[in-house]
């Protein structure tokens, strides 16, 4: 009895005497060079990585010619903290990506287009332009143009200087929690800037939000209501349409991203013909 006893409490000690000798030995296991150690020194790292990008593209920029860097220093004001390092690291790779946003030098004898809208825009841009090579110069605003209530605040920069020939333009996904009656007051407004420059303006409707986003049904229910309200208005003002929703929402399943507002990359592409094929159509509307 006696002996069973002392058993278990001599297993427990070998454990104790084991684990004193490897929990030191744990502590003593080096940090991989280059890692952070804590907190303050994670976003000492973070800076550094930050001057290191922006220099670099100061140096790629620099070597730009003067029209082309003075596009360059209007994405650097409006792309904001999320897509111009992006950007950035985009443009500093050899050779360089091609990009939504690239510098566009026109052809005189090709019209001029402008698209406006979200990341869903920005995404079916390349598609777009490819489509309308030798057709078309296709140009996109700078930045993630976001709601309406930005829309308002950014035309202008939007619009630049040049003369437009058709604008193609969407605003729904970052409204979908707007109340319905400023939706549709702001999308007038900008309706009413948009035909003031000569365009001839395209809406494009906004493509689906499915059901099961973590906004959930209520998204899905915001957007189909916004498509409804910007619908009634565009041909009351006699605004052209692009309906990409009704477009692209028999194929939705094979090419959105799951659990996602975004496409796969064949679903830009089929939005980008589209895109392409009505910008064609205002281009040779009488």
């Amino acid at each position: 009895m006696q002996n069973q006893r002392i058993l278990p409490l001599a297993l427990a000690a070998c454990l104790i005497i084991v684990s004193a000798a490897f929990v030191p030995a744990l502590a003593q296991t080096p940090v991989p060079a280059g890692e952070p150690t804590n907190a303050d020194e994670a976003t000492a790292k973070k800076a550094a990585e930050a001057r290191e990008l922006n220099a670099k593209f100061a140096a790629w920029k620099s070597s730009l010619p003067e029209k082309q860097q003075a596009w360059e220093t209007v994405l650097e004001n409006n792309l904001g903290n999320f897509y111009l390092p992006l950007y950035q690291k985009d443009k500093i790779k050899t050779p360089p990506t091609p990009t939504a946003w690239d510098y566009l030098e026109d052809d005189a004898k090709l019209p001029r287009v402008l698209l406006i809208g979200d990341s869903v825009s920005r995404g079916y841009t390349l598609a777009t332009r490819a489509a309308l090579k030798g057709k078309a110069n296709v140009h996109r605003a700078p930045e993630n143009c976001g709601p309406t209530a930005n829309g308002l605040k950014k035309l202008d920069i939007w619009l630049g200087e040049g003369k437009w020939d058709v604008i193609h333009f969407n605003f729904g996904i970052h409204d979908r929690a707007t109340p319905n009656e400023e939706y549709l007051t702001r999308l007038k407004q900008i309706v009413e800037r948009l035909k003031k420059t000569g365009a001839k303006v395209v809406w494009a409707t906004t493509t689906p939000i499915p059901p099961d986003t973590k906004d959930g049904p209520k998204a899905t229910e915001s957007i189909d209501e916004k498509n409804r309200i910007a619908l009634e208005l565009m041909k009351s003002e006699g605004v052209a349409i692009d309906d990409l929703h009704a477009f692209i929402l028999p194929q939705l399943g094979t090419v959105q991203n799951p659990k996602d507002v975004h496409f796969t990359a064949q679903g830009y592409e089929l939005l980008g013909g589209q895109v392409a094929k009505s910008v064609l159509g205002a281009i040779n509307a009488k």
